[in-house]
């Protein structure tokens, strides 16, 4: 099929990249015409691993193209797939202008019947508007051309985002008409081995919804599983015996019940306002979700709190070695990443940071600690701990699961180590001569 992506962000160029991948031909579209040139030449404005071997032997094969030129992609489409950013209001809204602007791209350019997809995380009852808006222009350039609008929620995970693609748990097409859901689904075929059962066909709102319920849920087990944490370690109880004793439970499972400092990146935070604000809006108080959101932003600063209790609320003359930035590993990500929460209160406090991080480090520099005074940056973990007063581990990269801790120990002004992450095992470090503090257990 030939398909349009409008929007080169982390879900359009994963998504158009596994669609040429599959044998599709596939234009990629954006207004930043440097990011263009860029694309075209293989340079990747993200790190997501094994996308940039994929986006260039596909550049190579003639299958993936990259173009500012919405009109002239349109000319020979069968899908397009609108990839732009939906970013969080003040009111914790999502903003739905840059949706609804290519919407009326679209319909400004189209001369043939067209699928238009929304790929973007966007609230209930968007496809309406976009579909209203495309109506609007075809009637101003007193046109009639056949045209429906899918809605198709991506459930990428950064860091893992092409296996995620390529063999996908499941694909939720929300469509009002059995041709483009029939259509979308010959889309996804080669996505599936042996069986399309993965493939759930439903209404457009109700597609719209189950992105945001999804993230919704796997957000509210993260900040139950820290309160959890909390209540432990006031008891005196062992949240990681804990966490192996419920996810033992088939009902409950392993997967996301690691206590930590909260989640963060592009989608959680702003998907679990958005359902807030959907269902304020209609006259609904979502007490449960406000819950999750409140939890995870006291979450984010435990790990800075556990400082302040051994070092005292003034830390001028401290260093603190910080291993970890982006909010999760697999990816230079850093939206709403505690890493950005703890260091800014540290600093703020009248301590040094010294920071590592394999991939975001840029990110911190230029974007989300740019205006951060006392801050240094070094090229590998172990040069960060030099006078250090001790070392803060942030983010699970796996190069931080095995270090040398006798490295560490001569490094570090004191064996002290805390762990936002819970990645070592408590009784090792006890053996190892560490001051050890984690979530969801007393120190030891």
């Amino acid at each position: 099929m030939n398909l349009t992506i409008i929007g080169t962000g982390y879900v359009g160029l994963v998504s158009g990249t596994c669609f040429a991948e599959m044998g599709n031909n596939v234009t990629c579209i954006d207004i930043d015409s440097k990011k263009i040139e860029g694309l075209k030449n293989g340079i990747i404005p993200i790190y997501e691993p094994g996308l940039e071997s994929i986006v260039k032997q596909n550049i190579k094969n003639k299958t993936l193209h990259f173009s500012t030129d919405l009109k002239e992609s349109l000319q020979k489409c069968d899908i397009a797939f609108i990839a732009v950013g939906t970013p969080m209001g003040q009111d914790g809204s999502a903003d739905l202008k840059y949706v609804l602007q290519v919407a009326k791209e679209i319909g400004e350019h189209m001369t043939n019947s067209l699928i238009v997809v929304d790929k973007s995380t966007v609230p209930v009852g968007t496809a309406d508007k976009v579909k209203a808006t495309i109506q609007k222009e075809l009637d101003n350039r007193n046109v009639k051309i056949d045209f429906d609008v899918v809605s198709n929620p991506e459930f990428l995970k950064e860091g893992d985002a092409i296996s995620d693609f390529m063999k996908p748990d499941r694909v939720v097409i929300g469509s009002n008409s059995e041709e483009a859901t029939e259509k979308m689904r010959q889309l996804y075929k080669p996505f599936f081995r042996v069986t399309t059962d993965r493939v759930i066909a439903m209404d457009v709102r109700s597609a719209e919804m189950t992105k945001y319920v999804a993230n919704a849920m796997l957000a509210t087990k993260i900040s139950f599983m820290n309160e959890v944490a909390n209540i432990c370690e006031i008891i005196g109880a062992d949240v990681n015996k804990v966490r192996i004793g419920i996810g033992s439970d088939s009902r409950i499972g392993y997967s996301f019940i690691y206590p930590g400092s909260g989640y963060g990146g592009s989608c959680f935070p702003k998907d679990v306002k958005a359902l807030q604000k959907t269902a304020i809006e209609h006259g609904y108080n979502p007490k449960l979700i406000e819950a999750v959101e409140y939890v995870n932003d006291k979450q984010k600063l435990v790990i800075a709190d556990k400082i302040i209790n051994k070092y005292g609320s003034n830390l001028k003359g401290k260093t603190f070695a910080v291993w970890g930035l982006s909010f999760k590993p697999g990816t230079d990500d850093m939206r709403e990443a505690p890493s950005i929460y703890i260091i800014k209160k540290l600093t703020e406090m009248g301590a040094k940071v010294h920071a590592y991080d394999p991939k975001a480090m840029d990110e911190a520099k230029h974007f989300y600690l740019k205006d951060v005074e006392n801050i240094e940056y070094f090229s590998s973990k172990y040069e960060t701990l030099k006078n250090s007063d001790a070392m803060i581990l942030l983010t699970e990269w796996k190069e931080f699961r095995s270090p040398d801790f006798e490295e560490l120990k001569l490094q570090l002004k004191e064996p002290v180590i805390f762990d936002g992450r819970n990645q070592y095992n408590d009784e090792l470090m006890k053996n190892r001569g560490f001051e050890y503090y984690q979530i969801g257990k007393k120190t030891i």
